[in-house]
């Protein structure tokens, strides 16, 4: 199936399913949610200071990641433009998932600028650098397209909330804000991942090829951000996200368990060859992600 029919089959099910994400989504406004006491008491014009502002250097990186993913919208966009096209469910969906997006980084910018938890110069600066880099996950078609963007807003989601968590009890405006949108990524990844689940009954093989490319050569949105690597250690050694949150929280339940990639039938035999890699390098993802948790809590064990 090519990706033309395949849009064409599914677009009652998009339907449906953005019906559905309308009915739940919630009306909320960033100005409502944003700490405005906190106005007064310092001028984000001056020199930022670090000491002004005491926070986790591993919850501070997390944010300044979370708002330049976010930044980056314009290409997501168009990527999606481009593989599911400007009309119909698709293109009303993509629409609907612009217009909150945005509103994502609108609160989350609002929230750093007013607490002051960011260098606001230093944030403006990888914006620019972020948006002048573009995102450029390696995507081949809409069955790749919807492997990816469920796994990545379900990661996002994650991601998002267990930063809120971390601020819950120092700053509860913080944790609201990261909160909200975490609970809009949430419906975001419902939307793809059973848009996906009908592509898995329309075409089982060429989503499993899907499957198998996306998850061996998946990066977040925040890859390109300068110093991504160092970020990525830090929020991992807190919690945030790491390789085991990875294969516990996305993988073994959205591949695993909700398309049930190791009970699939019918499949070619090139899809069979690639739910063998696949499963195997499920196992092996696992295998390195307790290991790397394990090393982790033996240096802070270490440090304590």
């Amino acid at each position: 199936m090519n990706d033309t029919d395949l849009l064409h089959e599914l677009a009652p099910e998009a339907e449906r399913l953005l019906e559905r994400h309308l009915s739940a989504s919630k009306e909320w406004f960033p100005h409502h949610l944003v700490p405005w006491d906190r106005a007064a008491r310092s001028d984000p014009r001056d020199p930022w200071d670090v000491e002004a502002h005491p926070m986790d250097e591993a919850v501070r990186q997390a944010l300044f990641l979370n708002l330049l993913t976010e930044d980056n919208l314009p290409y997501y966009t168009s990527k999606i433009d481009r593989m599911f096209g400007v009309d119909d469910p698709w293109g009303a969906w993509n629409r609907r998932w612009t217009a909150e997006e945005g509103r994502h980084s609108i609160v989350i910018r609002d929230y750093l600028t007013l607490s002051g938890a960011v260098d606001p110069v230093a944030l403006e600066r990888a914006r620019m650098k972020q948006m002048s880099h573009g995102f450029h996950q390696p995507i081949a078609n809409v069955f790749e397209v919807l492997v990816y963007v469920a796994l990545q807003e379900l990661a996002t989601r994650i991601s998002h909330r267990n930063t809120g968590k971390l601020l819950a009890e120092h700053d509860p405006a913080g944790y609201e804000v990261m909160a909200r949108v975490a609970a809009d990524e949430n419906l975001h990844y419902l939307f793809y991942r059973d848009a996906s689940t009908a592509a898995v009954s329309l075409d089982p093989s060429s989503m499993v090829l899907a499957m198998e490319v996306q998850v061996r050569d998946f990066e977040m949105p925040g890859a390109g951000v300068e110093g991504f690597r160092d970020i990525a250690k830090n929020v991992a050694r807190v919690g945030i996200y790491d390789l085991a949150i990875h294969h516990d929280q996305i993988l073994v339940p959205v591949i695993l368990r909700h398309w049930r990639l190791e009970s699939l039938e019918g499949l070619s035999p090139e899809a069979e060859q690639a739910r063998e890699r696949l499963v195997e390098r499920i196992a092996k993802i696992e295998r390195v992600g307790r290991r790397l948790s394990s090393r982790r809590e033996e240096a802070t064990a270490g440090v304590g």
